[in-house]
């Protein structure tokens, strides 16, 4: 079988699990892995014989996505701003929209010597891309999770940055008062409800500590945020955030209650209401 009637076999199999424009994008993933190769080695060999090892090699790989699995944690990285990050099951894979959190942070801050906190790391994707692109910053990751700091400090590690990182839970954690200019968090933001709704490849493999909240009170980490960043920040200092859209006007009022002022609300690149600022 040549690559292309392998490419061919993949898109017939998956097409009912991912859209066109994704399934391309874990077709390429699924070389890269296997084969090692770009996007432009899978157009140039396209006419070339698959090896029955590579072949079974890319079927097994293909099962496991039937299943739901994510390809992420198949291939063991994700890519997020620019770099590849290790991802293992227990860690929330990173979403392009975080990437547009981030973009808002180093849009606003252009001075040097920043004091960061980013609160619920999980792989650290959101404090190692800040270490990378603020001039030098100073950032600190906390996290509950040994899984998922184990994980942040090999990324940091590989990917050259200097996070420090804190096993914390952020109920019973406070920074020291007045330490920091920026705090930012993607905390659990799905409720029990929205459940159903989702792709088994999310509800079914990726940590539910990292993904619902108590349907009870669905703001409760965004209230603790609000109290950890109220101490935390200077006079001067923001706070940004990632949220569900469906919480936005609840999680606005919530801050202004609490004496944040310039609270702005941005929509993601699908136009959804994703991400929030309120400065000290």
């Amino acid at each position: 079988m040549t690559v292309s009637q392998e490419i061919s076999e993949i898109r017939r199999r998956l097409a009912g699990v991912y859209d066109p424009r994704e399934l391309q994008a874990v077709i390429y993933l699924i070389f890269s892995y296997v084969k090692g190769w770009s996007r432009v080695d899978v157009f140039m060999n396209e006419g070339k014989e698959l090896s029955d090892f590579s072949k079974k090699e890319i079927d097994s790989i293909v099962d496991r996505l039937l299943l739901g699995e994510p390809i992420q944690y198949i291939t063991g990285e994700a890519r997020f701003y620019g770099m590849d990050f290790k991802v293992r099951p227990g860690v929330l894979i990173p979403r392009p929209e975080t990437a547009e959190l981030v973009d808002w942070i180093v849009d606003d801050n252009r001075r040097d010597d920043l004091s960061v906190l980013d609160i619920g790391t999980g792989s650290g994707c959101i404090a190692i891309a800040l270490d990378r692109t603020l001039p030098f910053a100073s950032v600190t990751a906390v996290d509950f999770s040994d899984t998922a700091l184990a994980v942040a400090e090999e990324n940091a590690r590989l990917l050259k940055a200097k996070v420090k990182f804190l096993k914390a839970d952020m109920y019973s954690w406070m920074p020291a008062a007045g330490s920091l200019d920026i705090v930012v968090s993607n905390p659990p933001y799905i409720a029990p409800d929205e459940e159903e709704a989702m792709e088994v490849r999310v509800k079914d493999f990726e940590p539910r500590e990292a993904l619902f909240v108590d349907g009870a009170d669905p703001i409760r980490p965004y209230r603790r945020i609000s109290d950890i960043a109220r101490q935390g920040l200077r006079p001067g200092g923001a706070l940004y955030l990632e949220l569900n859209p469906r919480f936005a006007d609840e999680i606005r009022k919530m801050l202004v209650a609490d004496g944040w002022h310039d609270v702005e609300l941005r929509l993601d690149s699908y136009g959804k209401k994703r991400m929030m600022k309120a400065c000290i």
